[in-house]
């Protein structure tokens, strides 16, 4: 057998190494590659670690993908699938209230005015600064409110009004959207007014019998007129869809803040000019059928006033004590709750809130309308007046005993204050303390608050009065914020007339406070109070003084102060009565159960008034009823069956006798008897 020899190189030349195989160096790498040990540099690590605000924002990024896309697929899919399911479920869906009257054989008749609140109608900007190019006629309140997180600061920046005038800030210019889109929805998929507008639309009623008032909700009442005209805008569009609807009267639904802003037009509009609209005092009875008010704070709402003082509201101040600091800290370079209280300082409208009629309505030390109030003894019968006068009998001792509760005393410094005698609470008067600078004026100007002027010694001035009441907010509230409160007294007022005939009572500020104006000469006209019970709604609060540090709000909720009793009157540092979760029952109702019931000197013609509630029941399967059709939640009730099909009766032409008069599930007569007030 013959054998291939390998040629050797010449002596001269030295051999060359073997060349590996490129497929066998491709095998190694991909061993290194596997292999378990393999060390990554330090760079690589760093880079390879999330932060804190990573794991955030993926978490935030993850929740709204999935909202998103069932948000998607439930709008995609055939509108008859989530009935066919719910039907499948809990049987026959009934009908929504449009449909039931319409088979009922109800038309449109009497145009509709629908009044916004507070928050709910959608603003658009028309100028603004260089930060906001592109945002021409773009919403930046209302919608998806992506201006919020691309640029917090701008958006705060245009948010806010002038600290002075409570007017626009130089070159920027935020108006109200016009139209029934300006509240149908406030972000996509929570409706506000589009469910009462949808059902409307079942009997008849189109766009030229309905109006959606529309306003910049942030400025105050009087101010609306003087910068956009908006008073004089509603006078001449009702008086337009009156006379072209065969002269029958508009029935007007006020919501939240909008019954104060409604009360305020039907004092200017038969006010002579130049201060009013110069309409005559017949204006009212030519022009209204019916104001339904729902969920009114006619005597303002104690939630205000937390919000004022501290930027807080029960569910900030849960949230402030599950991550502490978070909302103090300068998170995407806005210090969340500075910011918060410095851009709503500047809205006027928010002073309008402030509990009305001092210690008289509200109670004092020692007692308030509600004492007694125990949610397990709540009844779930409806009632009207005479029941409740004979409920008032029928007061257990064993209620009494366990009635422990101050709510006159809004705010407490520490649970032992709240708690205490009135004779075991020692007070040192704050309004005649002298402020300081403080530590934080010089570093601290793009989030000022006024508290940065108070100084340490006006700050431990008002932790050591202790308690406040009613009667004392607003004098709280002109030391905490001076500058405020002076365009806020210009354009409100918190009291009790003595003499209606006063003529000091015919300026604008008295205007929208129930308990300092006439209502007008209508004898035919009805006014509803119309609001959600069975919810625990905010009523005093129990307060600390925080930790000091650079650019801070002195004062927080305590959330550590709880009852122990079952009823849990007390929780998180909030006391709470029945309500709306908003507007507790009593600021609601009292007005139309005894304020304006009959011939009284605040309702000098007559006008009929009902109190119609609705208890709250929470939706059985939150996808396929949303947020219910029973709720009485303060916004969700604008989707309530039953409040619905009253306002389509209504303004089909009903009255009020005809819908069964009152409807009633809390004390509001009992509570409205213990208040003395001269009527």
């Amino acid at each position: 057998m013959s054998f291939l020899r390998r040629r050797k190189p010449p002596e001269n030349q030295k051999p060359t190494p073997p060349q590996p195989e490129p497929e066998l160096e491709e095998d190694d790498n991909k061993k290194k590659e596997l292999t378990p040990n393999k060390k990554i540099p330090k760079k690589a690590e760093e880079r390879v670690k999330w932060s804190c605000l990573d794991n955030c924002c993926w978490f935030v990024g993850c929740v709204c993908t999935v909202w998103w896309g069932l948000l998607f697929l439930y709008n995609a899919m055939p509108a008859s699938i989530p009935q066919f399911v719910s039907e499948a479920i809990t049987g026959p869906w009934p009908d929504p209230p449009g449909v039931k009257l319409h088979k009922e054989g109800l038309k449109a008749k009497h145009p509709v005015v629908f009044v916004p609140g507070i928050v709910t109608g959608g603003l658009e900007l028309w100028e603004g600064h260089q930060c906001a190019e592109g945002l021409f006629r773009k919403r930046l309140w209302g919608g998806t409110f992506g201006e919020v997180y691309k640029r917090p600061l701008c958006w705060v920046e245009h948010m806010s009004l002038n600290n002075e005038t409570g007017l626009d800030p130089p070159s920027i210019r935020v108006r109200p959207v016009p139209g029934l889109v300006a509240a149908d929805y406030f972000v996509p998929g929570y409706f506000v007014w589009a469910v009462l507008i949808a059902n409307l639309a079942r009997i008849g009623y189109e766009e030229k019998t309905m109006h959606m008032a529309a306003y910049d909700w942030r400025i105050s009442f009087q101010n609306t007129e003087v910068r956009d005209q908006t008073l004089s805008r509603i006078k001449s569009n009702i008086e337009l869809m009156v006379a072209t609807n065969g002269g029958k009267k508009a029935v007007v639904v006020p919501h939240s803040m909008g019954a104060l802003y409604f009360l305020h037009f039907m004092k200017w509009v038969e006010a002579p000019a130049p201060m009013g609209g110069g309409g005559g005092p017949d204006w009212c009875a030519k022009h209204i059928k019916a104001v339904m008010n729902i969920g009114g704070p006619f005597l303002g709402v104690p939630k205000s006033v937390s919000g004022l003082f501290s930027a807080e509201a029960r569910d900030i101040a849960v949230a402030r004590a599950i991550a502490p600091g978070a909302l103090d800290k300068d998170l995407f370079h806005i210090q969340t709750l500075q910011y918060i209280m410095k851009m709503t300082r500047t809205w006027d409208s928010t002073m309008s809130m402030i509990p009305k009629g001092g210690d008289t309505i509200w109670g004092g030390l020692d007692w308030s309308p509600e004492e007694g109030y125990l949610p397990s003894k709540r009844k779930k019968h409806r009632s009207n007046a005479a029941d409740c006068s004979a409920d008032n009998e029928n007061v257990s001792t064993e209620s009494k005993a366990r009635n422990i509760v101050n709510y006159g005393r809004i705010i407490s410094f520490g649970k032992d204050v709240a708690e205490a005698h009135s004779s075991e609470i020692k007070k040192i008067d704050f309004r005649d303390a002298v402020k300081g600078s403080n530590t934080a004026n010089n570093t601290c100007r793009d989030v000022w608050t006024e508290y940065h002027d108070m100084g340490l010694v006006g700050i431990k001035a008002v932790a050591e009065y202790k308690v406040y009441t009613a009667g004392e907010l607003v004098d709280l509230l002109n030391f905490v914020a001076p500058k405020m409160m002076a365009r806020g007294n210009a354009h409100f007022s918190y009291g009790i007339a003595d003499d209606l005939d006063d003529p000091k009572y015919a300026h604008y500020k008295y205007w929208s406070n129930p308990l300092e104006t006439k209502l007008p000469n209508a004898p035919e006209m009805e006014i509803y109070s119309m609001y959600g019970v069975g919810i625990p709604t905010e009523r005093a609060y129990v307060y600390r003084q925080s930790p000091s540090s650079e650019c801070y709000i002195p004062f927080q909720i305590d959330t550590s102060a709880d009852e122990d009793d079952k009823d849990k009157r007390l929780k998180d540092g909030v006391f709470t009565v029945d309500g709306d979760e908003t507007v507790p029952a009593l600021s609601a109702g009292y007005m139309c159960a005894k304020g304006w019931r009959g011939k009284t000197r605040f309702n000098p013609s007559g006008i009929k008034t009902y109190v119609r509630e609705y208890d709250h029941a929470p939706p059985s399967n939150l996808l396929l009823e949303g947020r219910g059709t029973e709720s009485g939640a303060h916004v969700d009730i604008m989707g309530n069956f039953a409040l619905i099909e009253d306002i389509i009766r209504v303004a089909a032409g009903a009255t009020g006798e005809e819908l069964g008069g009152d409807q009633v599930y809390s004390d509001i007569f009992k509570w409205s008897e213990k208040i003395k007030l001269p009527l």
